[in-house]
């Protein structure tokens, strides 16, 4: 097992590396490879296109390094954040301003919402402050574009470069990718720029851009490009780019932007395709918010310009080379206030939101039933590992409430002979409950490890790397639980139907209290795994060293029984004893599933 978390973590490494190395190689090699565009007044196209694709990829690019890098260095912390929120709605949307700021992307956080939902961490009317305010957090991205530091982009590259190979401090080598993709982001932003210079002179470019001042036409371009691209803060990037060339007009940004704020509620409602009903709400409402915006903002669209030309730096140019100055700004300015404005407006009615949209989408009635399915676990999530984890956690702790209840009414039979029903599902017998819950549990075992694996292909921290580990060991432990019950413990119940004879009450006592304190123990493993609770973990290991040696002396007694050549425990000395070291074989499972636990919390 060490093994494989070495050879996991040795090849996430070489990954990082060398694709660091080539995007360097890439980004230092791309203006020779393009030549010059200041060489001639004529155009050429196939340097421009190349030039610009180029650009375009690098700029993507390090706009996805930022993103990963500041999410592994903050991913844990954001997620807890999140998943600890009241229902105050100001907390609920500086806390979604917040967490977005940091991870650098809206459509991040809202997956993570998605997912919180599903798993029932949070309530849907707790999601929609939320919402608002990662729409704020996004708006920073455009902030730190609108600032001219193309310049420095190589070195922050060389910077973040050095950090991401040569430090041996995770920590650290998350800092690098952020910084490194901050670098190549703003290389390909002077990439795109320099190759679009030329087109500051060439009409008919200039006359298509002027065809955006049109309010719809602009609006449909900025969310078709966006959902394309699954990015706000990426396209207004490239708004930005076009308005650093004087080929933009705020008017025509404005509309653009606005499109863009649609568009990334594609990456939300994709995320909630196979999930709840609650969970869909909160794409539902994604969009509500967005277009509802919009539709608020698109008739005043000059006044909304003036103002925040108004508020906006000027410059002492004139023409192209003043537009060129001063649209940037104010187009990031235009996207902070229309965002900002969105949020105080929509966020006092946030509950009559809420009603409104469950009663558009409103709760199905269907019972999850018998048949094996996975609730939490979802593939969208595993590109942000930490939010992949705690989905896979909350699955394995359904499956220990799973084996929790097959436990608690497998000693049924031993107590009586009368026939008992499963007390969840009144038309199965309590034999076919349990052997219910135990293909349940071969399935999540299956599944659950599946996509374990799948996180395990992702780049992880050492402290991720032992979750998978740890969680994966977990599994194989309730699942081998489960086979005890159905192929051990079901079997011994025909043969003690067979025998017509019941355990003596002493016996029948101390099968009942070891049995009990096993269930117990099984309650504290939900607790601890939950919460992740080394302290509670330690004590089931103490517990299950302490239910051993009980077992031991209960095992003493029964025997001193026989000796004393009592009729009943002579009788059902086989199935005694057996049933005494299923349970406590099942003991010792326990106290396993504790050490994992204990190794994945302890800090």
């Amino acid at each position: 097992m060490l093994q494989g978390k070495e050879k996991i973590k040795n090849i996430n490494t070489l990954k990082r590396k060398w694709s660091m190395l080539i995007v360097v190689l890439l980004s230092v090699l791309n203006p020779i490879f393009a030549g010059s565009s200041d060489s001639s007044n004529a155009i050429s196209w196939a340097t421009l296109v190349m030039t610009l694709v180029g650009g375009l990829a690098l700029f993507l690019y390090g706009m996805e390094k930022m993103s990963e890098g500041l999410k592994k260095s903050a991913g844990d912390q954001m997620r807890n954040i999140l998943s600890a929120l009241t229902n105050n709605r100001l907390v609920a949307m500086s806390v979604g301003a917040f967490v977005t700021m940091v991870i650098q992307s809206s459509s991040a956080t809202t997956v993570m919402l998605v997912s919180f939902v599903q798993a029932q961490l949070m309530t849907f009317v707790q999601s929609l402050g939320v919402i608002l305010g990662a729409d704020i957090g996004t708006t920073i991205t455009a902030q730190l574009i609108a600032f001219k530091l193309t310049d420095y982009a190589l070195v922050m590259i060389a910077v973040g470069f050095a950090l991401t190979m040569f430090s041996k401090k995770e920590s650290t080598k998350y800092v690098g990718e952020a910084i490194l993709g901050f670098g190549i982001l703003f290389f390909g932003m002077k990439l795109m720029s320099d190759a679009m210079k030329p087109l500051r002179t060439y009409l008919p470019f200039i006359d298509l851009l002027k065809g955006l001042e049109n309010p719809l036409l602009g609006l449909l371009v900025g969310t078709i490009f966006t959902a394309l691209i699954q990015s706000s803060s990426a396209f207004t990037g490239i708004v930005i780019v076009l308005a650093q060339q004087g080929l933009l007009t705020l008017e025509a940004g404005i509309p653009l932007v606005m499109g863009a704020n649609i568009g990334t509620c594609i990456t939300a409602g994709l995320a909630s395709i196979g999930m709840s009903r609650e969970a869909k709400r909160v794409a539902i409402a994604h969009v509500i918010f967005k277009i509802g915006g919009v539709i608020l903002f698109i008739f005043w669209i000059p006044t909304f310009a003036e103002i925040i030309r108004s508020i906006s730096p000027t410059t002492d140019g004139t023409g192209i080379d003043k537009l060129a100055a001063e649209t940037p700004r104010q187009i990031a300015n235009a996207h902070t206030i229309f965002n900002v404005s969105l949020a105080l407006i929509f966020l006092p009615f946030t509950s009559m939101f809420a009603n409104m949209i469950i009663k558009i989408y409103p709760e199905k009635k269907q019972e999850k039933g018998i048949h094996p399915a996975t609730w939490h676990l979802d593939d969208k999530a595993i590109s942000t590992p930490a939010l992949a984890l705690d989905l896979a956690r909350n699955e394995i702790s359904r499956m220990s409430k799973i084996f929790g209840r097959m436990l608690g009414a497998i000693i049924e039979p031993f107590k009586s002979n009368e026939p008992k029903q499963d007390q969840k599902y009144p038309q199965l017998s309590l034999i076919e409950g349990v052997e219910m819950r135990e293909e349940k549990l071969d399935f999540l075992e299956e599944r659950i490890v599946l996509y374990l694996r799948k996180i395990g292909q992702q780049e992880l921290s050492d402290k991720q790397i032992q979750e998978v580990y740890g969680m994966m060991s977990i599994v194989n432990d309730i699942e081998s639980i489960g086979d005890i019950i159905e192929k051990n413990m079901i079997p011994l119940i025909a043969k003690k139907s067979a025998l017509n004879t019941d355990f003596s009450n002493e016996g029948k006592e101390e099968l009942d209290v070891f049995h009990t304190k096993i269930c117990k123990q099984i309650s504290r493993l939900n607790d601890a795994f939950s919460e992740l609770n080394p302290e509670i973990a330690r004590r089931i290991m103490l517990k299950e060293e302490k239910y051993s040696d009980l077992e031991t002396e209960y095992r003493t007694r029964h025997l001193e029984r026989i000796h004393e050549e009592r009729k009943e425990s002579i009788e059902t000395h086989e199935i005694h004893m057996e049933l005494m070291d299923l349970l406590k074989q099942i003991n010792v499972y326990t106290g396993g599933i504790a050490k994992s636990i204990h190794a994945i919390g302890e800090k």
